[in-house]
Protein backbone atom coordinates (compact mmCIF):
# COMPACT_ATOMS: atom_id res chain seq x y z
CA UNK A 1 0.00 0.00 0.00
CA UNK A 2 1.19 3.23 -0.83
CA UNK A 3 0.47 5.15 2.10
CA UNK A 4 3.81 7.35 2.23
CA UNK A 5 4.99 11.51 1.16
CA UNK A 6 8.41 12.15 0.30
CA UNK A 7 9.13 16.06 0.87
CA UNK A 8 12.75 16.97 -0.50
CA UNK A 9 13.78 20.38 1.65
CA UNK A 10 11.28 18.96 4.35
CA UNK A 11 13.47 20.89 6.63
CA UNK A 12 14.03 23.85 5.25
CA UNK A 13 11.22 27.32 4.68
CA UNK A 14 8.44 25.66 1.99
CA UNK A 15 9.61 22.23 3.02
CA UNK A 16 8.49 22.29 6.58
CA UNK A 17 5.42 24.42 5.99
CA UNK A 18 4.66 21.69 3.42
CA UNK A 19 4.67 18.62 6.36
CA UNK A 20 2.53 20.88 8.74
CA UNK A 21 -0.06 21.01 6.02
CA UNK A 22 0.44 16.94 4.82
CA UNK A 23 -0.37 16.19 8.42
CA UNK A 24 -3.36 18.20 8.43
CA UNK A 25 -4.96 17.12 5.29
CA UNK A 26 -3.67 13.55 4.77
CA UNK A 27 -3.27 9.95 6.94
CA UNK A 28 -0.11 9.78 4.93
CA UNK A 29 3.23 8.79 6.82
CA UNK A 30 5.72 11.32 5.74
CA UNK A 31 9.38 11.12 4.83
CA UNK A 32 11.86 14.33 4.51
CA UNK A 33 14.79 14.14 3.02
CA UNK A 34 16.75 17.49 3.55
CA UNK A 35 20.76 17.78 3.57
CA UNK A 36 20.38 20.90 6.11
CA UNK A 37 22.48 23.15 3.81
CA UNK A 38 19.28 25.93 4.61
CA UNK A 39 16.64 23.83 5.96
CA UNK A 40 17.13 23.37 10.33
CA UNK A 41 16.50 21.06 12.51
CA UNK A 42 13.75 23.87 14.82
CA UNK A 43 11.56 22.83 11.77
CA UNK A 44 11.49 19.49 12.38
CA UNK A 45 7.87 18.47 13.53
CA UNK A 46 7.37 16.06 16.17
CA UNK A 47 5.24 13.76 15.38
CA UNK A 48 4.80 10.07 14.73
CA UNK A 49 3.55 9.77 10.59
CA UNK A 50 6.94 12.28 10.25
CA UNK A 51 10.41 10.57 9.54
CA UNK A 52 13.70 12.97 8.87
CA UNK A 53 16.71 11.76 6.89
CA UNK A 54 19.75 13.91 6.22
CA UNK A 55 21.00 13.05 3.02
CA UNK A 56 21.50 14.18 -0.46
CA UNK A 57 18.80 14.29 -3.00
CA UNK A 58 21.58 12.86 -5.78
CA UNK A 59 21.54 9.89 -3.14
CA UNK A 60 17.85 9.41 -3.19
CA UNK A 61 17.95 5.70 -4.63
CA UNK A 62 20.49 4.29 -2.26
CA UNK A 63 18.22 6.22 0.94
CA UNK A 64 14.59 5.48 0.12
CA UNK A 65 15.22 2.04 -1.45
CA UNK A 66 13.69 0.23 1.04
CA UNK A 67 10.40 2.50 0.62
CA UNK A 68 9.70 2.18 -2.87
CA UNK A 69 6.81 0.27 -2.80
CA UNK A 70 5.44 2.89 -0.17
CA UNK A 71 5.71 6.09 -1.72
CA UNK A 72 3.05 8.21 -3.61
CA UNK A 73 4.48 10.87 -4.29
CA UNK A 74 7.90 13.18 -4.21
CA UNK A 75 7.40 16.98 -3.49
CA UNK A 76 10.59 18.15 -4.72
CA UNK A 77 11.23 21.40 -2.65
CA UNK A 78 15.37 20.25 -1.91
CA UNK A 79 16.77 22.74 -4.24
CA UNK A 80 19.07 25.78 -4.21
CA UNK A 81 16.80 28.89 -4.33
CA UNK A 82 18.34 32.14 -4.45
CA UNK A 83 19.31 33.88 -7.14
CA UNK A 84 22.61 36.55 -6.14
CA UNK A 85 23.82 33.68 -4.49
CA UNK A 86 24.37 30.97 -7.00
CA UNK A 87 26.72 33.57 -8.59
CA UNK A 88 28.85 32.97 -5.42
CA UNK A 89 27.97 29.04 -5.07
CA UNK A 90 27.14 28.29 -8.66
CA UNK A 91 28.88 24.72 -8.16
CA UNK A 92 26.46 24.06 -4.72
CA UNK A 93 23.43 25.32 -7.06
CA UNK A 94 24.76 22.74 -9.72
CA UNK A 95 25.27 19.99 -7.51
CA UNK A 96 21.67 20.67 -5.97
CA UNK A 97 19.58 21.79 -9.32
CA UNK A 98 21.45 19.57 -12.15
CA UNK A 99 23.01 16.09 -10.41
CA UNK A 100 20.21 16.08 -7.23
CA UNK A 101 17.24 16.69 -9.20
CA UNK A 102 17.74 14.43 -12.36
CA UNK A 103 18.35 11.74 -9.49
CA UNK A 104 14.88 12.54 -8.03
CA UNK A 105 13.66 12.70 -11.25
CA UNK A 106 14.75 8.98 -12.14
CA UNK A 107 13.90 7.65 -9.03
CA UNK A 108 10.16 8.81 -9.82
CA UNK A 109 10.30 7.62 -13.15
CA UNK A 110 11.81 4.08 -12.50
CA UNK A 111 9.60 3.63 -10.15
CA UNK A 112 6.78 5.05 -11.18
CA UNK A 113 5.74 7.70 -8.86
CA UNK A 114 4.21 11.02 -8.86
CA UNK A 115 6.55 14.34 -8.76
CA UNK A 116 5.30 17.49 -7.39
CA UNK A 117 8.16 20.10 -8.95
CA UNK A 118 8.62 23.43 -7.63
CA UNK A 119 9.56 26.03 -10.47
CA UNK A 120 10.23 29.69 -9.99
CA UNK A 121 9.03 32.50 -11.78
CA UNK A 122 12.64 33.79 -12.06
CA UNK A 123 12.68 31.84 -15.71
CA UNK A 124 9.68 33.20 -16.82
CA UNK A 125 9.97 37.05 -17.20
CA UNK A 126 11.46 39.11 -20.19
CA UNK A 127 9.85 36.49 -22.85
CA UNK A 128 11.44 33.64 -21.22
CA UNK A 129 14.84 35.58 -21.64
CA UNK A 130 15.76 35.87 -18.02
CA UNK A 131 16.17 31.80 -17.61
CA UNK A 132 20.26 33.16 -18.66
CA UNK A 133 20.47 35.75 -15.86
CA UNK A 134 21.71 33.38 -13.33
CA UNK A 135 22.87 30.31 -12.52
CA UNK A 136 19.80 29.33 -10.57
CA UNK A 137 17.39 30.53 -13.44
CA UNK A 138 18.86 28.38 -15.61
CA UNK A 139 19.16 25.26 -14.20
CA UNK A 140 15.68 25.42 -13.00
CA UNK A 141 14.40 26.24 -16.78
CA UNK A 142 17.05 23.28 -17.91
CA UNK A 143 14.79 21.14 -15.47
CA UNK A 144 11.77 22.18 -17.23
CA UNK A 145 12.66 21.24 -20.53
CA UNK A 146 14.14 18.17 -19.25
CA UNK A 147 10.44 17.24 -17.61
CA UNK A 148 8.83 17.81 -20.44
CA UNK A 149 11.14 15.58 -22.37
CA UNK A 150 10.54 12.60 -19.90
CA UNK A 151 6.71 13.18 -20.61
CA UNK A 152 7.20 12.72 -24.12
CA UNK A 153 9.60 10.12 -24.11
CA UNK A 154 8.47 7.82 -21.32
CA UNK A 155 4.95 9.13 -20.30
CA UNK A 156 6.33 10.97 -17.34
CA UNK A 157 3.79 12.18 -14.51
CA UNK A 158 4.26 15.17 -12.47
CA UNK A 159 2.72 18.34 -11.68
CA UNK A 160 4.37 22.30 -11.70
CA UNK A 161 4.23 25.07 -9.41
CA UNK A 162 5.82 28.46 -9.80
CA UNK A 163 6.42 30.23 -6.91
CA UNK A 164 6.39 33.71 -6.11
CA UNK A 165 8.76 35.53 -3.75
CA UNK A 166 7.45 32.89 -1.08
CA UNK A 167 7.02 34.98 2.66
CA UNK A 168 5.71 33.53 6.28
CA UNK A 169 6.49 31.00 8.75
CA UNK A 170 10.10 29.69 9.17
CA UNK A 171 11.32 31.74 6.27
CA UNK A 172 15.04 32.65 6.46
CA UNK A 173 15.73 35.78 8.45
CA UNK A 174 19.26 35.78 8.45
CA UNK A 175 22.52 34.67 6.62
CA UNK A 176 22.95 34.72 2.70
CA UNK A 177 20.12 32.43 1.89
CA UNK A 178 17.93 35.22 3.81
CA UNK A 179 14.32 36.17 1.77
CA UNK A 180 13.23 40.22 1.43
CA UNK A 181 10.34 39.67 4.02
CA UNK A 182 12.32 37.76 6.65
CA UNK A 183 15.87 40.18 6.51
CA UNK A 184 12.70 42.91 6.79
CA UNK A 185 11.80 41.56 9.47
CA UNK A 186 15.06 40.60 11.38
CA UNK A 187 16.16 44.22 10.71
CA UNK A 188 12.66 45.56 12.50
CA UNK A 189 12.57 43.99 15.02
CA UNK A 190 16.34 44.92 15.88
CA UNK A 191 15.53 48.34 14.94
CA UNK A 192 18.08 48.84 11.85
CA UNK A 193 17.36 50.21 8.38
CA UNK A 194 16.22 48.05 6.13
CA UNK A 195 18.33 47.21 3.42
CA UNK A 196 17.33 47.77 -0.01
CA UNK A 197 18.83 46.32 -3.21
CA UNK A 198 19.26 49.53 -6.08
CA UNK A 199 17.64 50.42 -8.08
CA UNK A 200 14.63 49.76 -5.53
CA UNK A 201 11.88 49.78 -8.19
CA UNK A 202 12.39 46.32 -8.88
CA UNK A 203 8.58 44.84 -8.59
CA UNK A 204 7.67 41.15 -7.27
CA UNK A 205 4.73 39.43 -6.68
CA UNK A 206 4.92 38.25 -2.48
CA UNK A 207 2.59 35.10 -1.60
CA UNK A 208 2.14 33.86 1.36
CA UNK A 209 3.64 30.47 2.09
CA UNK A 210 -0.08 29.02 3.68
CA UNK A 211 -1.68 30.19 -0.23
CA UNK A 212 1.67 28.29 -1.73
CA UNK A 213 1.65 24.90 0.20
CA UNK A 214 -2.23 24.59 -0.39
CA UNK A 215 -2.20 25.48 -4.28
CA UNK A 216 1.13 22.20 -4.51
CA UNK A 217 -1.39 20.10 -2.25
CA UNK A 218 -4.03 20.68 -4.89
CA UNK A 219 -2.44 20.12 -8.08
CA UNK A 220 -1.55 16.94 -6.51
CA UNK A 221 -4.96 15.88 -5.77
CA UNK A 222 -6.41 17.08 -8.93
CA UNK A 223 -3.64 14.70 -10.49
CA UNK A 224 -4.29 16.11 -14.22
CA UNK A 225 -0.36 16.75 -15.47
CA UNK A 226 -0.36 20.77 -15.71
CA UNK A 227 1.63 23.68 -14.82
CA UNK A 228 0.35 25.97 -12.18
CA UNK A 229 1.31 29.56 -10.85
CA UNK A 230 0.61 30.80 -7.42
CA UNK A 231 1.36 34.36 -6.94
CA UNK A 232 -0.36 37.28 -5.22
CA UNK A 233 -2.16 39.66 -7.86
CA UNK A 234 -0.61 43.05 -6.36
CA UNK A 235 3.33 43.72 -7.52
CA UNK A 236 5.06 45.27 -4.96
CA UNK A 237 8.39 47.34 -5.54
CA UNK A 238 10.92 46.36 -2.74
CA UNK A 239 11.04 50.20 -1.66
CA UNK A 240 7.11 49.92 -1.48
CA UNK A 241 8.10 47.22 0.86
CA UNK A 242 10.06 48.62 3.01
CA UNK A 243 7.46 51.58 3.46
CA UNK A 244 5.31 48.77 4.36
CA UNK A 245 7.64 48.55 7.77
CA UNK A 246 7.99 52.43 8.25
CA UNK A 247 11.86 51.83 8.88
CA UNK A 248 14.90 53.75 7.45
CA UNK A 249 16.36 52.61 4.38
CA UNK A 250 19.99 51.63 3.28
CA UNK A 251 20.66 51.25 -0.33
CA UNK A 252 22.61 48.51 -1.34
CA UNK A 253 25.23 48.19 -4.16
CA UNK A 254 23.50 46.09 -7.66
CA UNK A 255 23.38 42.90 -7.73
CA UNK A 256 24.41 40.84 -10.39
CA UNK A 257 21.04 38.59 -12.15
CA UNK A 258 18.77 41.32 -10.62
CA UNK A 259 15.24 40.65 -12.19
CA UNK A 260 13.19 44.24 -12.74
CA UNK A 261 9.78 42.40 -12.91
CA UNK A 262 8.12 39.67 -11.57
CA UNK A 263 6.41 38.17 -14.69
CA UNK A 264 3.30 35.91 -15.01
CA UNK A 265 2.60 34.40 -18.22
CA UNK A 266 0.01 31.94 -19.77
CA UNK A 267 2.53 29.39 -21.44
CA UNK A 268 6.13 27.97 -20.35
CA UNK A 269 7.47 25.87 -23.48
CA UNK A 270 4.39 23.86 -24.67
CA UNK A 271 2.50 24.19 -21.59
CA UNK A 272 -0.32 26.45 -20.57
CA UNK A 273 0.41 27.68 -16.96
CA UNK A 274 -2.80 28.00 -14.95
CA UNK A 275 -2.47 30.99 -13.05
CA UNK A 276 -4.11 30.85 -9.23
CA UNK A 277 -4.03 33.96 -6.63
CA UNK A 278 -3.31 34.08 -3.04
CA UNK A 279 -5.68 35.18 -0.76
CA UNK A 280 -3.61 36.78 1.92
CA UNK A 281 -2.17 40.36 1.46
CA UNK A 282 1.17 40.88 2.27
CA UNK A 283 0.13 44.46 3.44
CA UNK A 284 -2.33 42.95 5.98
CA UNK A 285 0.75 40.33 7.45
CA UNK A 286 3.19 43.41 7.68
CA UNK A 287 0.20 44.84 9.76
CA UNK A 288 -0.46 42.31 11.88
CA UNK A 289 3.56 41.51 12.24
CA UNK A 290 4.02 45.04 13.53
CA UNK A 291 0.88 44.89 15.90
CA UNK A 292 1.83 41.77 17.28
CA UNK A 293 5.67 43.27 18.15
CA UNK A 294 4.21 46.21 19.81
CA UNK A 295 1.76 43.46 22.02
Amino acid sequence: MKNTIVVTGGAGFVGSNLVIFLLRNTKQNIISLDNYSSGLKKNQIKHKRVKYIKGNTKNISLILNSKIRKISVIFHFGEFSRIYQSFLNMDKCIDSNTVGSHAVFNFCLKNKIKLIYSATSASLGNKGRDKDLSPYAFTKSINLELLENLKKWFKMKYEIIYFYNVYGLNQISKGKMATVIGIFEEAYIKKKPLTVVKPGTQSRKFTHINDTVKVCFDAWKKNRCRHYSISSKKDYTILEVAKLFGSKVKMLSPRSGERYASALTNMNLSNKVYKIFGRISLKEYVEKFKKNLKN
